[in-house]
């Protein structure tokens, strides 16, 4: 039988993380499995947190959204851990992608008898991010997000981007990807390991989490009625098909700018350009239907 350490982000989901995890706890204690759970009081205490208990043995599940994904996955990866994930954020993409399903009691019998199944992860300045990195006008959106998280999720990640895109610039990157150089002016680059973010968003359609590769998206410079337009589509993957969206794989990149651009990954600020960013291919365990 698993055991089990539940990471808890209270503010996840709008506060809502710790009421959607504890039915899922009881299904996993009322089949015997021992599970202790923890409130998470920083990213740094739930990475601390998630390194103890997987090397204790426990199956640590991230009970909150995305970026508490990646924080239990930059410790679990490196200890050679087990991860679940208990959706219980605003966008839970990462979750979605690979399929984790949301009913409790279907979340509890993949959480004690799923299989664990090797995932890809993208590294970064000794991060390990399972999702997406991203930079120019989606990061500098993800700012506001993050500074508004009292209005409503749907509406807030569908407003960012425009309300951004008011005052925004394209840029000019400066990328090299497997070596090779290349430059654009472009208004995103985004670096998809799952591909799905921003509380729906399809953005890299082709991203898988298993195939060994990264998916490089580049939107280059348009109008930005067109950037609205782009948005739109990209909930169903339709945007790859305009002639500003260009998609590669690729296994390293490093991305600079001629200007200041935050660099945001899995929902949260890491930092600024530049950054290199590779592929760790099947480093992290998963329990994933």
């Amino acid at each position: 039988m698993r055991s089990f350490t539940v990471l808890v982000n209270p503010i996840s989901g709008d506060g809502r993380a710790p009421q959607r995890a504890r039915p899922v706890a009881a299904l996993l204690r009322s089949a015997g499995a021992t599970v202790r759970e923890v409130v998470t009081q920083s990213a740094n205490h739930a990475t601390q947190a998630a390194r103890a208990a997987a090397r204790a043995g426990d199956v640590v599940v991230a009970a909150g959204g995305d970026g508490l994904a990646r924080d239990v996955a930059d410790a679990v990866a490196p200890t050679d851990g087990v991860m679940g994930i208990l959706p219980a954020g605003r966008g839970n993409d990462l979750a979605r992608k690979v399929g984790i399903p949301t009913e409790p009691t279907a979340l509890a019998n993949l959480l004690l008898h799923g299989e664990s199944r090797k995932v890809d992860v993208l590294e970064c300045g000794g991060r390990i991010i399972p999702g997406n990195l991203y930079v120019g006008i989606d990061s500098t959106a993800n700012a506001m997000i993050n500074a508004r998280r009292w209005v409503p999720a749907p509406l807030l990640y569908r407003l960012a981007p425009i309300l951004t895109m008011l005052r925004w610039h394209p840029v000019d990157f400066r990328l090299t990807i497997d070596g090779v150089p290349r430059s654009v002016r472009a208004h995103t680059v985004v670096v998809g390991n799952s591909g799905t973010y921003g509380h729906g968003l399809d953005i890299v359609p082709s991203a898988l989490v298993d195939d060994g590769m990264f998916d490089v998206l580049v939107a280059d410079d348009m109008p930005r009625w067109k950037i609205a337009a782009v948005i739109r589509e990209a909930t169903e993957g339709r945007h790859v098909h305009r002639p500003e969206i260009s998609v590669l794989t690729a296994r390293e990149i490093t991305i600079e700018a001629a200007r200041r651009v935050p660099v945001c990954a899995d929902g949260d600020y890491l930092g600024e350009l530049p950054v290199t960013v590779r592929l760790l291919p099947a480093a992290l365990n998963m329990l994933r239907p």
